[in-house]
């Protein structure tokens, strides 16, 4: 799991020091942009500026130029440096007394109330919560009282504003904001300097070694716990990190983010934040301090100074990239999120991602390798071009530099692997199918879909047909050469229905019908031909290819004009239309398929159109006279073909009648359909004769009654069944002919229909000898005829009465009282006076004229018998 993140690099070498003095050691550095400050155990402090340049491989060094030293007047170590750049001071702690020397001179600040003593330890608070920009907040640890005191230092004075006292004596401090982070003799604990609340942390022993406190980040903080651990905790007391496993001899810790860097007696080991894991230890002999400034490590041994450089974030990721590491280099990248500009991380991120997708994708991993292609916005045809032949020849793709994989092709990752290489096509039809329709083919969606149809005819997918079927973007000088290797002709026509070319597309797929080519795509292929035809748009075509629909088959081939639209101007020719009459025309050689058309055009678009009515009356009637002079005739095709055209005599009106009379005039097997012709020439009489005496089909005589009077008004009925009753006993036949089953049948008539009859007529008509109980059921529907009619009339009469009753009494209450009209009174509807003594009364006794209340009537539609109610003469 190691990484190489850093690289230690010298700074200030032992000559540049302390020359050739061997007895004097460094205690304390602090850094400040360029300016590392470094103090020493003979008192001296020492000012260097560094300068950075970054070498040929990109990595940096310094370069160091001793600007200054300065001897601060006592035989003590400096223990503490701390650079304020905002006041251009440098805060020292030597002796226990913390001062303020000038930055640039390393003078004493003049003033003496620019001192504190008593110190044993002290830190900056670099999440202050004074608001004076010119002003440090310091916290300091009492060398003799169990007490934190915070400070402002000025540039010439120092001033005390908060004394906190602790449980035990402390012995490290950190500070942020209100809270201090402590090290006290037996345990750590947080300590908010405001509100006086304090936290227990963890126990700690600082007679065994020495306790790190470390702010790094705004109220968190790390600590070095028992048993090699560094804990982090935030100042609520919780830690919301894993602990690092760090050795149980660490002196000193910095943060670099994402790494924590911690210090022991003999190497320096980086770990990470993000999953707590050892990543790099560097060697590094009698070190003793180990400080960050501002993202800058520091290391000091006894005698030299170093820096912790950190290779740059992308080379470390790309290491792991390289050792296939692809969670740790993803890790490491969204970790560094905050460390990178926004717009450089986007960058960054977006092509680690792509990176990982290809790791991922070659070691077969398609679900992560999906996910990281989507989430890094990876051009699709960075992935298709692995593919051979894949992206169409136009396509102007180049491949990402520098390259995001090193596989040449799809052969060279799958190395001979044919079950690899049809995973990865696998996979690749299954992304490419998702990406199509999103914002990842933007710009690129002809080498996407190209791409897929050619997979799609590789592999023999069944989404082809759908692909093409759909709106897309497939580039047919690339799309066809392909689907013709892979003999897809089908999928190759609707290729060319797309692009407009609909009689390539045509051609292609007779050639397939007729055998020419080979392709089982579609089993129905032909009748898909003919419901193509039937929507085509380019009549020529249509004409050009009927003829070979209707030579193999007339029944689908006719569906060709049976499913093309009629205008509402029902067969008036439109725009992309046949005319139906050109359609009649040219199907006059196939015969089948014109009955079809004409029943498609009569009885399915319900066109009235007298020409068409009789033409396929004609139709019908010469297909009939057609079957029965066969021999012998198929009863079955007969009956079929008679049931056609006796239905469309009846419901049809539009037909030429004596045409069709003229064409069954001699045929003696056409009775029924001769009897309707009658009928629609209003010869019921000769239609009746024909069924009564030629067929002797009674119940047809019947139906033929009901059809015929049907929508037509009760008279009517009444006469035709009445005509229908006097063939049944037709008197001017022979005596002995009105016997049997005429008799019968008019028995059975009038029983059945007996309300429609004319009782007293048909009583007239009857036979003398016929017995009452013969017609009982007749006589007595038309007895309850009879009595249900007067008893109604009774009824109605009676209402009638009394309603009279009832406008003769409201009339006599409204004489009871007059009603006075003059010259001199208006009416309340026209305001002019009265001129004669006639007026008509409203509700309430309000008198109107006559013609007002009339108007009135008509616009306000009361009723009459209100206005009736209401009049009175004068």
């Amino acid at each position: 799991m190691s990484v190489k993140a850093f690289e230690l690099v010298p700074a200030v070498e032992r000559e540049l020091l302390m020359g050739d003095k061997a007895r004097i050691n460094i205690e304390c550095i602090e850094c400040c942009g360029k300016h590392l400050y470094v103090g020493t155990n003979d008192c001296f402090i020492h000012h260097f500026l560094l300068e950075e340049h970054a070498t040929t491989k990109g990595m940096l060094s310094y370069t160091v130029q001793k600007l200054l030293f300065k001897y601060l007047g006592l035989k003590k170590p400096v223990e503490a440096l701390k650079a304020a750049s905002a006041l251009e001071r440098i805060i020292v702690l030597c002796d226990a007394t913390v001062s303020v020397i000038d930055m640039i001179t390393l003078e004493p600040v003049p003033s003496g109330g620019a001192k504190i003593k008593g110190v044993a330890a002290f830190c900056v608070n670099e999440n202050p919560v004074n608001g004076d920009p010119f002003c440090v907040e310091i916290g300091v640890l009492s060398a003799r009282r169990r007490t934190v005191q915070i400070y402002m230092v000025y540039e010439d004075r120092v001033q005390l504003v908060k004394e906190v006292n602790t449980p035990e004596q402390p012995c490290a401090v950190s500070l942020d904001g209100y809270f201090l982070c402590l090290a006290l003799s037996t345990q750590y604990m947080i300590l908010n300097y405001s509100t006086g609340a304090a936290q227990d942390l963890f126990p700690y022993d600082s007679e065994e070694r020495k306790p790190i406190v470390k702010r790094i980040g705004r109220e968190e903080f790390l600590l070095a716990a028992p048993g090699g651990l560094g804990m982090f905790a935030n100042a609520e007391g919780i830690s919301q990190r894993a602990p690092v496993n760090w050795s149980e001899s660490v002196m000193g810790a910095a943060v670099c983010f994402p790494y924590v860097v911690a210090l022991d007696e003999g190497f320096v080991t980086i770990h990470s934040m993000l999953d707590q894991q050892l990543k790099q230890t560097l060697s590094f002999r009698d070190g003793h301090i180990l400080q960050d400034f501002e993202g800058k490590v520091v290391l000091a041994s006894t005698k030299a100074v170093y820096v912790l450089v950190p290779l740059p974030l992308e080379r470390q990721i790309q290491e792991l990239l390289a050792g296939h590491r692809v969670e740790e280099a993803l890790a490491l990248t969204e970790g560094a999120r905050r460390n990178i500009p926004k717009d450089k991380f986007q960058i960054l991120h977006r092509r680690i991602l792509q990176q990982a997708g290809f790791i991922q994708f070659g070691q077969l991993q398609f679900l992560e390798a999906k996910e990281h292609f989507r989430t890094g916005q990876l051009d699709v045809r960075e992935l298709i071009s692995l593919y051979p032949l894949l992206l169409p020849a136009s396509s102007s793709f180049a491949r990402c530099h520098p390259a995001l994989h090193g596989f040449a092709d799809l052969n060279h990752l799958a190395q001979g692997d044919q079950d690899k290489v049809q995973r990865c096509k696998r996979f690749l039809i299954t992304y490419l199918g998702e990406v199509r329709s999103t914002e990842g083919a933007n710009g690129c969606r002809e080498d996407v879909d190209t791409a897929l149809l050619k997979l799609y005819a590789e592999q023999d997918h069944e989404s082809l047909l759908d692909l093409l079927a759909s709106p897309n973007a497939c580039l047919l000088a690339d799309s066809a050469p392909w689907l013709e290797k892979h003999h897809k002709y089908f999928a190759l026509g609707l290729l060319y229905h797309y692009n407009g070319q609909d009689s390539a597309a045509l051609q292609l797929w007779v050639r397939i019908v007729n055998g020419d080519l080979q392709d089982s795509t579609r089993s129905d292929l032909y009748e898909y031909i003919v419901d193509f035809l039937g929507f085509c748009s380019n009549p020529d075509l249509v004409w050009k290819y009927a003829d070979w629909a209707l030579q193999r088959d007339q029944t689908i081939g006719v569906q060709i004009f049976t499913r093309r639209p009629v205008g509402q101007d029902q067969v008036k020719e439109q725009k992309d239309q046949v005319n139906p009459d050109d359609v009649i025309t040219y199907l006059g050689k196939h015969s089948q398929a014109l009955l079809l058309y004409l029943e498609h055009l009569v009885l399915g678009r319900r066109i009235q159109k007298e020409k068409l009515h009789t033409h396929l009356a004609v139709q019908y009637t010469d297909r009939v006279l057609s079957l029965l002079s066969q021999s012998p005739p198929v009863d079955q095709q007969v009956s079929v073909a008679r049931d056609k055209l006796q239905l469309l005599l009846r419901e049809s009106s539009l037909y030429r009648v004596q045409l069709l009379l003229g064409k069954i005039q001699e045929c003696d097997q056409l009775f029924l359909e001769r009897a309707t012709l009658h009928g629609k020439l209003e010869e019921h009489d000769k239609a009746l004769h024909i069924l009564v005496h030629q067929l002797k089909d009674f119940p047809a005589a019947e139906a033929y009654c009901v059809w015929g009077s049907a929508s037509r008004d009760p008279a009517y009925q009444q006469s035709l069944f009445h005509l229908l009753l006097g063939v049944y006993l037709d008197r001017d036949l022979p005596s002995s002919t009105v016997t049997g089953e005429l008799e019968m049948a008019a028995v059975d008539l009038l029983n059945r229909h007996g309300e429609v009859f004319d009782a007293v007529r048909v009583l007239d008509l009857l036979p003398e000898g016929w017995s009452l109980q013969l017609l009982r059921p007749f006589l007595g529907r038309a007895l309850r005829g009879s009595m249900h009619a007067c008893r109604t009339s009774q009824v109605a009469l009676g209402l009638a009465r009394s309603e009279n009753l009832q406008l003769q009494h409201d009339r006599l209450k409204q004489r009871r009282s007059p009603v006075l009209v003059s010259q001199k009174k208006g009416c309340v509807l026209c305001h002019n006076t009265f001129s004669e003594p006639d007026c008509v009364c409203l509700p309430g006794g309000v008198p109107v004229h006559t013609h007002c209340a009339a108007q009135r009537v008509v616009r306000d539609s009361p009723t009459r018998r209100q206005l009736a109610n209401s009049n009175n003469h004068t």
